[in-house]
């Protein structure tokens, strides 16, 4: 594996050229790296502002081929780039997160499968396969919500269903493919913990975050988790930890949490990557997720993150650009919004909004909590977010 990879003197590699690689590329810029990105999209944000962009499909072996020889190590921004890539990768250059790793992370069964080995609860759920399967779901897990066991993800791929009929039903819309049925449970709230792990076995965490979805998609996180007690706090802390040592895990793992009505915690999923509910630290930490993912491939110490002010984020979505009253296009008021103290704007760079798209997000800070959720409300009342 060699040493570490010194800043000015390597070049970091990412499968991936979303919004996500793309602020993975300015983090190693920062840091003195040159950057490489392989992704199909001549217009992808993170192969924009990369030093060199790979125009390839994720399994084009000479695409492939040259990124490795580009990059000294190689990393991913989304779960579902193909495992058998990351391997052929993993010949002759450094990668993290290894392919099996994500490999985990892009089947539900299996996710599930690693919790449990973890000894981390999860909820009661059934592996669908085939007719058979279907036909053994036990009675106790309905009402309950069938998820395809690959390529879900915001939302998508999901069916709530609250009897037999209405699960079949479902299972032949989703076309028959593997699936996961989920026992609902009463939920509370939802969080997440960002972990990342180094090649040597060290771990680091950020704070617990408290999450807010709309429509399956993360519309609000804070920070510090404001409704967490410090004992669940701490156990999710641990329990992710626990996910990602008993993989071998190398690199930043998001691992997303249920607090149950009954003051339970059971993990949700993961994501094999800086994540979304994360995009906080870079403005609210003395070091961000993105910071963490370049000192976890370079095989740099991994410092412990400090968060030295509360925050809010907001997730912006493509509506924003779109006028609610007649549906034209307009430019959201930023200058409104920057007006605001403690206000960070981040933009990913793409070309088109389109409704349902992340199209950036925004960091409110402040010096407690409290302030930051006026802040976050003044904004959000600003850009007509939901309150």
């Amino acid at each position: 594996m060699g040493g570490p990879l010194l800043p000015g003197q390597a070049t970091l590699g990412v499968m991936g050229g979303g919004q996500l690689g793309r602020m993975f590329v300015h983090a190693a810029q920062a840091q003195g790296y040159r950057t490489a990105v392989l992704d199909p999209d001549p217009q992808s944000p993170a192969g924009l502002v990369a030093h060199v962009h790979v125009q390839a499909d994720y399994l084009d072996a000479a695409g492939l081929a040259r990124l490795a020889e580009a990059s000294d190590a190689i990393t991913t921004e989304f779960e579902n780039v193909p495992a058998q890539a990351l391997a052929t990768l993993a010949a002759t250059r450094f990668v993290a997160p290894a392919g099996a790793a994500v490999a985990i992370c892009q089947d539900r069964a299996d996710e599930k499968a690693h919790f449990a080995a973890s000894g981390v609860a999860c909820a009661p759920h059934a592996v669908i396969r085939n007719a058979a399967d279907l036909a053994a779901v036990p009675d106790d897990l309905l009402p309950g919500i069938l998820k395809t066991a690959r390529l879900g993800y915001d939302g998508k791929g999901q069916q709530r269903v609250k009897t037999r009929v209405e699960l079949e039903a479902a299972w032949a819309a989703l076309k028959g493919v593997p699936c996961v049925l989920e026992q609902m449970l009463p939920l509370k709230l939802e969080l997440s913990v960002i972990v990342a792990r180094g090649a040597d076995g060290q771990v680091v965490q950020f704070p617990v975050q408290q999450n807010l979805h709309r429509d399956g998609i993360l519309a609000v996180t804070e920070v510090p988790a404001p409704d967490v007690p410090a004992a669940l706090q701490a156990e999710a802390s641990a329990s992710a930890a626990r996910i990602a040592a008993s993989m071998d895990y190398v690199g930043v793992l998001c691992v997303e949490f249920f607090l149950l009505q009954d003051g339970r915690l059971v993990v949700n999923e993961m994501a094999p990557r800086p994540h979304n509910s994360g995009h906080y630290t870079m403005d609210a930490c003395d070091i961000s997720q993105f910071d963490l993912q370049v000192r976890a491939m370079a095989r740099l110490p991994l410092r412990t993150p400090r968060l030295h002010s509360p925050a809010l984020m907001l997730n912006l979505l493509g509506d924003l650009w779109f006028d609610t009253a007649d549906g034209r296009e307009r430019t959201p008021a930023w200058d409104q919004v920057l007006a605001l103290p403690g206000t960070y704007l981040h933009l990913y760079g793409k070309s088109e909004a389109r409704r349902g798209r992340k199209m950036g997000h925004l960091n409110i800070t402040a010096a407690t909590a409290a302030e930051a959720r006026t802040l976050a409300a003044q904004a959000a009342a600003i850009l007509g977010l939901p309150a």
